[in-house]
């Protein structure tokens, strides 16, 4: 098994769906009416041309026009298609885009994997793949012309070639992955700083240090055991046998994990400092990238291409709150365990002081943000086709207190994240990813749950999930299922409509 393993098991669901939507669905649905027509426009050759409601770089709409020219002989040959180019460009041709890219997807996940976890069994990583391939979010979208499935492609092959040290292609992967999201700077700056992380922290300079510091740790903890145990011995010989009561593990614990954090960040500068030209060097193609996205924005005079009126930059501190309990459910055999609720408290109890204050700032800060920072975004209190408009009115804004009441939940989420993503990485990693997540979800006022596609997969990649055993992946991976059959299934037979508008109206997320 591996990688075509992986690919030929996506396409076994990825073709036979495709077919069965374009047939029920054959023409553009919701943001389709604005990306389906774009992209005609270009097969048109009309390449200047641009629908002002679109709020996205054009980048999907090129790649479209090179999977349409790579099928455009085989369309001649049998007959699917006139001479004219531009008459390929249908609605159906232009979703199996995504259907491409899907299938890729799965690969690059496979891959990652692998690199991240070189002891994985080839069967393990192809199952790793094929439950996150299977992801609600990415999974329906497959089957649509929206740029989530693209952008998550670009960004997960910018995310490889960084973590193989080949920083050209990977600035190169982060200005495509701009180009069909603009939002996806901020994960390019991620995946720049956890390289630079990387090259820092695992340099052999850095190496030697920290071995340095280790051994000396030891031998005051040797010492001290030494001098302890010889006074014990003094004063009860008989004793000498009883059970040790020193735990190396304990006796530093306290220690290093309050100072952890400052450790990396002062390691992480000093050697920067130290390393500053070969850093330049190194990373320039990706400060290259984000220059002349500056440069863009102040041409364009903001970050939003189109309807910036109705994509106003908005702190909605909320926003991260939804993607920490959506993530959780989600994976709820991870998070919502009994195991999980032990670990937490555990590392809550080695060091309470701290710990009882963190706790106490991210639930301050949870009732903050969902009293002072809770936005209704307009298009969410208009819109009934999502299935935000129905969690905002039946369960978020059911009762006044109900947002307050979910904090604790909020909060037990993000805990269960990040305590997860430390057992794998260190706590600067974690934290670049918790301001990295803020940066892309905090300004944006509308609820839209495919925007947490890909701090989501940087969380299952990442973290110490990848040494879950295979009945916690075929469990998340049923929940996945059952969830992608009710979605699909309510998008296809339960339609609607509306009064005010001709044509069938659809769920979807």
């Amino acid at each position: 098994m591996g990688k075509i393993a992986v690919a030929a098991i996506t396409s076994l669901w990825v073709i036979p769906m495709s077919i069965i939507v374009n047939h029920i669905v054959p023409g553009p649905y919701m943001d389709e009416i604005f990306h389906v027509p774009q992209a005609q426009q270009y097969c048109n050759g009309n390449l200047r041309s641009w629908d002002p409601m679109i709020t996205t770089p054009p980048g999907l709409y090129y790649l479209s026009l090179a999977h349409v020219a790579s099928l455009f002989p085989g369309m001649l040959l049998m007959g699917a298609t006139s001479l004219s180019f531009s008459e390929a460009c249908s609605t159906s041709v232009l979703r199996s885009t995504n259907a491409v890219f899907a299938v890729l997807c799965g690969v690059l996940v496979f891959e990652i994997i692998r690199f991240l976890g070189p002891n994985l069994s080839d069967r393990k990583a192809t199952l790793m793949a094929l439950v996150m391939s299977l992801y609600p979010l990415h999974w329906f979208f497959t089957f649509l012309y929206y740029t989530d499935v693209a952008s998550l492609t670009a960004f997960l092959a910018m995310y490889l070639a960084c973590s193989r040290k080949r920083y050209f292609l990977s600035a190169f992967f982060g200005a495509l992955a701009i180009c069909i999201r603009q939002t996806n700077v901020v994960w390019m700056l991620f995946v720049a700083c956890s390289g630079v992380l990387d090259f820092t922290l695992d340099s052999p300079r850095q190496k030697q240090k920290e071995q340095v510091d280790q051994h000396s740790r030891h031998q005051s903890i040797d010492g001290k055991e030494a001098t302890l145990r010889s006074n014990l011995r003094k004063r009860k010989p008989d004793n000498s046998t009883a059970v040790d009561p020193f735990d190396r593990a304990n006796s530093i614990s306290s220690t290093e994990d309050t100072s952890g954090l400052v450790y990396d960040v002062y390691a992480v500068i000093s050697t920067c400092w130290s390393m500053k030209w070969n850093l330049l060097v190194t990373f320039s193609p990706f400060f290259v990238v984000v220059v002349a996205f500056g440069i863009f924005i102040i041409w364009n005079g903001g970050i939003v291409l189109g309807a910036k009126e109705d994509h106003v930059v908005s702190p909605h501190f909320a926003q991260i709150m939804y993607f920490s309990l959506v993530s959780a459910l989600f994976t709820a055999p991870l998070h919502f365990s009994v195991a999980q609720l032990r670990n937490i408290l555990q590392e809550l109890r080695q060091n309470r002081p701290l710990s009882l204050l963190l706790t106490l700032v991210a639930l301050i800060a949870g009732f903050a943000s969902v009293h002072f920072f809770s936005l209704a975004h307009p298009y969410l209190l208009a819109d009934n086709r999502h299935y935000p408009f129905y969690l905002w009115r039946k369960i978020i804004n059911a009762h006044w207190l109900m947002k307050y009441v979910l904090v604790p939940v909020y909060v037990y989420s993000w805990f269960s994240i990040l305590s997860l993503l430390e057992k794998s990485r260190r706590k600067i990693w974690v934290l670049v990813y918790f301001l990295a997540t803020c940066a892309v979800l905090v300004p944006t006022p509308l609820i839209e749950f495919r925007y947490y596609t890909i701090p989501f997969y940087i969380f299952m990649l990442q973290s110490c999930v990848r040494n879950s055993g295979c009945a916690t992946w075929l469990l998340t991976g049923t929940i996945f299922v059952c969830v992608n059959v009710f979605t699909m299934g309510m998008f296809l037979f339960r339609t609607f409509k509306w009064s005010h508008e001709d044509g069938v109206q659809r769920f979807i997320w």
